[in-house]
């Protein structure tokens, strides 16, 4: 079956591409060895099967990210028939010089100039024709998102993989980098060229390759002399030499287009006042009025108050009372930490409807274009805490899953800055149910609310200010496309939003019937009392009661399991508006949940994830402590 990779840099239409040619036939898996995500899908194409690849964003063959890596990893070690090079076609002086690298490889190429209808919009001209011509491949014009060009598209992947032999590699390299390919005497999977190249860059991954296949002394002693004449500056060089060449070929045929064409609003989210003043309304609507009043006030109450609370939990217990005789089985299912009663009961009654309008304003985001506007808005801020402005799109899933935002921490550049945000994440930044739950339960009394904000803000650009002094390294330099700003359409948003529930619900139900079933064991074998005893005397000096120490190993196992104790806790009357604060703070800051921390550990080591589910420990039972003393309640 032939193969598609569908290849480009990040937000410029690959993903809509993909649905457009999958469909829901779908699956998403780990590339091996890594925890980067690859879509993988089935197309149909005028009666004929393909396999499509819908890569991660990169910018070069040459890495910087993870997913950079494993795109070129998979071009590597799967090279597909057909490459679909997606480009944004208002910014095509800034991605034709990956499509001259992706030439290089020696695979037949579509370039496709996505996004059109904008590009027209601020009246960028486009020679296509001319175009395919120098660049001596196919080149179409795309507007995906509103279904344009996928007709075209498939005609060409047609043609292009009908018989067509193989493109010659480019032969485009500078001298050095054509006698460094004229040493190596290996067999690789690229153009020796390609691997002379990112040789001489000293990439880990090609070094590694090279030293494997070239075993003669003399190969050894020719490429280290082409080395040293390349010297320390050849991959700047390398990558102007490409950008003057794409310089060249769009000559003529590329006329810029004019701000003219962006709307005022565009131009007011990139101001720094108008960017603070558009996320205060972002943070309110979205995440305040959506998330927090509608997704865990009222929807919360409708599904968790009265469907389960009056309907299908005591059939439940009826049922399981009534027929089943086992005392084990009946307390396993319908008990206090019945698989039914409590793990069913958080997940679709409390977790579904904050997660789904989470969900659902993220996608908002996504679609509109506004993300990469408030990473451009915050890097100035980001980079107090040692981290740029692309740190914001991981920090900004952490309120969705916090799990999912440690392994989106791989988009960052270097192991410096993927510690530190997965600090933060660990320590400040709450998940979906956890910030709705809280969001709902203290905007009763709104000063409390905007303490638990400052508290948690404080902590963490405290904790980034001393992680930025203390970690060696520098700052990353910051760079990312901003796409201009959309009116996002319903069914996209629909299909984001339920798609992302999908996976959290996989991910979560299986996780919830464990902690219920470990909880219940726990408690049988007396465990679950003696944990709670020994947080009991924390707790105590924070002016909590006891009670509250279930709460925070619910909270271990799964962040939004312990939110949602502490909001039966409260709506049954057992704490007050203070304790109520102070457990708030505590439980945000509090240790990770178990999945999250078994990626940390995944993703950062064994080490490092012990020093920093310590130090959060320590910073959230401190907070507590200062929070308690400042309200002035008394221990317990």
């Amino acid at each position: 079956m032939k193969t598609l990779a569908l290849v480009g840099n990040p937000n410029v239409g690959k993903s809509v591409l993909f649905y457009h040619l999958t469909g829901n036939y779908v699956t998403v898996s780990n590339y091996p060895g890594t925890t980067v995500e690859i879509s993988r899908g089935m197309a149909n194409v005028y009666g004929k099967s393909y396999t499509v690849y819908d890569t991660p964003g990169m910018y070069s063959l040459s890495p910087v990210t993870e997913e950079e890596a494993v795109t070129r990893r998979l071009l590597m070690e799967k090279p597909p028939d057909l490459i679909v090079h997606v480009v944004d076609a208002k910014n095509l002086p800034r991605m034709l010089p990956l499509t001259l690298e992706l030439q290089s490889l020696g695979l037949p190429i579509i370039l496709v100039l996505n996004m059109m209808d904008e590009a027209e919009k601020l009246r960028v001209h486009i020679n296509r024709p001319a175009l395919a011509a120098r660049l001596g491949i196919p080149v179409l014009e795309a507007a995906f998102g509103d279904g344009r060009g996928v007709h075209a598209l498939k005609r060409e992947i047609m043609q292009q993989t009908q018989g067509r032999p193989a493109q010659t590699p480019c032969n485009r390299a500078p001298a050095v980098v054509q006698k460094t390919a004229a040493c190596l005497e290996g067999r690789y999977p690229i153009p020796r060229q390609v691997v002379a190249r990112l040789f001489l860059e000293d990439d880990s991954e090609i070094i590694r390759m090279v030293h494997k296949e070239e075993r003669s002394e003399v190969v050894q002693r020719c490429l280290q002399m082409q080395r040293n004449t390349a010297g320390e500056r050849c991959q700047f060089d390398f990558a102007l030499g490409i950008r003057q060449e794409a310089q060249q070929i769009l000559a003529g045929l590329f006329r810029a287009g004019s701000d003219a064409g962006k709307g005022w609003l565009d131009r007011f989210t990139l101001n720094p006042l108008g960017g603070l003043l558009v996320t205060v309304l972002v943070l309110y609507i979205g995440l305040y009025l959506i998330v927090g009043r509608f997704g865990a006030g009222t929807l919360v109450d409708l599904l968790e108050g009265i469907l389960f609370g009056e309907i299908i939990i005591p059939e439940i217990s009826g049922w399981v009372n009534t027929y089943l005789p086992w005392f084990v089985l009946r307390e396993l299912l319908a008990g206090e930490f019945g698989i039914l009663t409590l793990g069913f009961r958080y997940a679709f009654g409390i977790i579904l409807p904050i997660v789904g309008t989470f969900f659902f304003v993220f996608a908002v985001l996504e679609d509109t274009g506004y993300l990469p506007r408030l990473a451009y808005w915050l890097d100035s801020l980001m980079g107090k805490i040692g981290l740029n402005g692309r740190a914001v799109i991981p920090l900004t899933l952490g309120l969705g899953c916090g799990t999912m935002a440690v392994l989106v921490t791989r988009t960052l550049e270097s192991r410096r800055e993927r510690v530190i945000a997965t600090f933060l994440l660990a320590l400040a930044v709450p998940c979906s149910a956890q910030l709705g739950l809280i969001m709902a339960l203290l905007s009763k009394e709104p000063v409390y609310l905007l303490i638990w904000v400052c508290m948690v803000s404080g902590i963490f650009l405290f904790a980034g200010q001393v992680l930025h002094v203390f970690l060696p390294g520098i700052r990353a330099p910051f760079f990312m496309e901003l796409p201009p700003l959309r009116m996002p359409k319903l069914n996209a948003i629909l299909q984001k939003t339920l798609a992302r529930m999908h996976w959290y619900f996989l991910e979560i139900i299986p996780v919830f019937i464990v902690v219920s079933v470990s909880l219940f064991i726990l408690r049988e074998v007396g465990l679950l009392n003696r944990m709670a005893e020994w947080l009991t005397p924390l707790l105590g000096g924070m002016g909590l009661p006891p009670q509250l120490s279930l709460v925070f190993l619910y909270g271990f196992f799964r962040r939004d399991y312990g939110a949602a104790g502490l909001f039966d806790l409260y709506r049954a009357g057992q704490i007050s508006g203070e304790q109520l604060l102070v457990a708030a703070v505590v439980l945000t800051l509090f240790l990770p949940c178990l999945a999250q921390l078994a990626i940390m550990v995944r993703e950062r080591g064994i080490l490092v994830s012990a020093a920093i589910a310590a130090s959060v420990f320590m910073l959230a039972f401190a907070a507590g402590f200062l929070l308690r003393f400042a309200l002035g309640l008394p221990p317990m």
